[in-house]
């Protein structure tokens, strides 16, 4: 058949002809998909739209082995999944630090300037950066390979997502293919909810007797979670694209340059999005947005601003979870009024007493509050704050409800002060607080129910073994009941299975997945293992520092050991580490020194598989696993970034000289540091030397 086969009918269509119209229809409709979600400009209208999507259902039933990868069929859903698969990010999809004020961000840019050498010697230049409304949704990462979306998966933790391809399909924002990019890339963004479509998804779920959703952002990530993806497909879904993760090669220079690809390839990229030079341009953008962020369509809790220039971007590098090229900036807490029913105090996993205000319920940013933080009880003293009162409470960062302000009243000064305890309201064992510190802690330790309880609840959190099913409130009902005690006895629930399943809310399905989950994390890297733990001062900063030094368990335990001797090597060793201070290696000592610790350390060794960590790929430096300690004024380079340098080419950098350093690099002004590594006959090395070895 000759001409154009749009004028045939279905029926009549020759097999060569289907083929073809099948790649129009499927373009034609991918156009006017863009034309209506991206653009809220519709080229043709509804009942015309819905002929298209007709005549493609028509020729694909008739011709099934023709259904195209890129078919607008496979964007309406997919039958039920049984669950979600994991996915290992190529890249670690990785947090971002905040700022909330001005001068926060005055100093975050400051700090830029100190660690590239060229800022820092010229203020003239700027710093030039993408300012883009920071959309509080779900984040995700699409994969395409050969321009078709391979892949689409949840942050997850950040390294490992849920596997959502089939639901992210059916988001009308996301192109199937797209032409020009790299054979490899991975686009980053998020999936939200407009406010509109967020009220008339609410309305219907109300008609239907439904759940309704809280908010915007509940409601996007409750529907991409969907094992229906039927379900998600109903549901109005859109996608702002900002990021890149994996990539084959990179054919931009710079964040504004992506974002423009992004644009080339059909991503909706935020229109609020600008280019900004220095701290003034940005704090312009930030305030305009923030005085109209209530009309925008969608909600946003603050801007985004990352360092335009690529170059720039991978020399600064990445601090512990968050990139130093990139900062988000949150607007003001949203703050209201309610009443203080009464003052509480909750026992932390270190045995920290935090007060905590019982709360008349109010809704604060969209969340309905009923309990807020204290804080300490200098807290409590500074606002004078008293039960029956009428207080005033923010969500901090939008996260975190606290009572920030007292209204006073006529009743006020009747109301008794409040009086902190002196003793732990769950053990009854003494509360003290240590001179300097603002926290009161209960002394009772591990024979405290409520320190035994928070600790195996962190130990089993998302950044820690992350055990899916396992949530805070079934750890305190089994510990409470006698099924767990210590966390090696969680990854003995296998054999407590038919006792799981009998209690309420538990099922023989159910229990299947925990032992599931658990046999998933009995290998865990030693980073996460450390973490875990619940070391005070140890967050994950500190435990992946321990873990790159010690390398394994059995090193780390043994040094631990050691370094109770202040006198000893091992003590020097661990106070050398770069970021690690007498206080924290006393609270490490201290750890290690309580039997009770190493018998949870010695049972957990027997039942897991702790991976060594994973130093960076050896790209053949001569530095790769050596230890650096850097000492007066470099000139080619600022002090932090040859610190970053060396750790990306697989170094340790130490803050002081010892036997076990390898290299000492001394810049003019270098002083007792490099006297002594010549006493001991290390490797001294001038700043041009070092910048020789690691190949310029």
């Amino acid at each position: 058949m000759s001409g154009d086969a749009r004028d045939v009918a279905v029926e009549d269509l020759a097999e060569l002809d289907a083929v073809l119209e099948l790649k129009r229809l499927a373009a034609e409709i991918a156009k006017h998909d863009r034309a209506y979600h991206q653009k809220d400009a519709p080229l043709i209208s509804d009942a015309e739209y819905d002929a298209l999507r007709a005549r493609n259902d028509a020729i694909e039933a008739r011709f099934p082995h023709l259904v195209r990868a890129d078919s607008p069929s496979r964007r309406v859903g997919a039958p039920v999944a049984e669950g979600f698969a994991k996915v290992t990010h190529a890249r670690p999809m990785l947090s971002l630090g905040n700022v909330f004020s001005d001068a926060e961000l005055a100093d975050f840019l400051d700090g830029i300037r100190r660690f590239l050498k060229e800022l820092r010697d010229d203020p003239a230049i700027p710093v030039e950066m993408t300012s883009e409304p920071k959309i509080d949704g779900l984040s995700i990462s699409l994969r395409y390979q050969d321009g078709r979306l391979a892949t689409g998966a949840t942050r997850g933790d950040g390294a490992v997502g849920e596997d959502v391809t089939a639901n992210l399909r059916t988001v009308a924002d996301i192109p199937e293919t797209i032409s020009g990019a790299p054979a490899v890339l991975e686009v980053r963004g998020e999936v939200y909810m407009r406010k509109a479509d967020f009220a008339a998804l609410n309305a219907a779920q109300a008609d239907a007797g439904a759940k309704v959703f809280a908010n915007p952002r509940n409601a996007a990530a409750g529907s991409l979670r969907q094992l229906d993806s039927n379900i998600t497909a109903r549901r109005p879904l859109s996608f702002f694209a900002y990021a890149w993760g994996d990539v084959s090669e990179t054919a931009w220079d710079s964040q504004w340059g992506f974002l423009e690809r992004l644009r080339g390839w059909g991503f909706p990229v935020n229109p609020e999005s600008r280019l900004c030079r220095g701290l003034d341009d940005l704090l312009a953008h930030y305030n305009a947005i923030n005085a109209g962020r209530m009309d925008l369509p969608y909600d946003i809790d603050g801007m985004v601003y990352k360092v335009n220039r690529l170059d720039w971007q991978q020399r600064l590098g990445f601090v512990s979870r968050a990139p130093r090229w990139a900062i988000a900036h949150k607007f003001p807490a949203e703050r209201v009024q309610t009443r203080l029913n009464a003052i509480s105090i909750q026992v932390g996993r270190t045995g920290t007493l935090t007060p905590v205000a019982e709360l008349e319920p109010v809704t604060v940013g969209g969340v309905v509050v009923s309990r807020a933080t204290l804080h300490n009880a200098d807290q409590i003293a500074a606002l004078d704050v008293r039960v029956g009162d009428t207080v005033v409470v923010q969500r901090a960062g939008d996260v975190i409800p606290q009572v920030v302000e007292v209204v006073r009243d006529d009743g006020h000064d009747a109301r008794p002060a409040f009086e902190f305890p002196g003793e732990c309201p769950i053990c009854g064992s003494k509360a003290m607080r240590e001179p300097g510190e603002a926290a009161t802690r209960c002394t009772g330790g591990l024979i405290c129910p409520a320190q035994a309880v928070e600790r195996l609840k962190h130990f089993v959190s998302r950044d820690a073994f992350d055990i899916e099913g396992l949530g805070g409130k079934h750890v305190g009902n089994f510990y409470h009941d006698g099924l767990i005690r210590t966390p090696a006895d969680i990854f003995r629930l296998g054999g407590r299975a038919a006792e799981i399943a009998e209690r309420e809310g538990w099922g023989e399905k159910s229990v299947e997945k925990l032992i599931d989950a658990l046999d998933e994390r009995r290998r865990i890297p030693l980073e996460r293992f450390i973490y875990a733990l619940g070391i005070r001062q140890v967050g994950q900063a500190t435990a992946r520092l321990l873990a790159k030094t010690y390398g394994d368990l059995a090193a780390w335990r043994a040094a631990m050991a050691a370094a109770a001797d202040p006198d000893s090597d091992a003590y020097a060793e661990l106070t050398n580490i770069d970021g690690i201070g007498p206080a924290v290696a006393e609270d490490l000592v201290a750890f290690h020194a309580e039997p009770h610790n190493r018998e949870v350390l010695d049972d957990l060794a027997a039942l897991l598989d702790v991976i060594p960590f994973e130093a960076p790929a050896d790209t053949g430096s001569p530095i790769a696993g050596k230890t650096v300690v850097f000492t007066g004024t470099l000139e080619a380079m600022t002090r932090g970034e040859a610190k970053a340098r060396a750790e990306a080419l697989g170094a340790k950098v130490a803050g002081s000289v010892s036997r076990k350093t390898d290299y000492v690099v001394a810049g003019p002004g270098a002083g007792s540091k490099e006297k002594k590594a010549r006493e001991l006959g290390l490797t001294v090395l001038t700043e041009d030397e070092w910048l020789e070895l690691i190949g310029g």
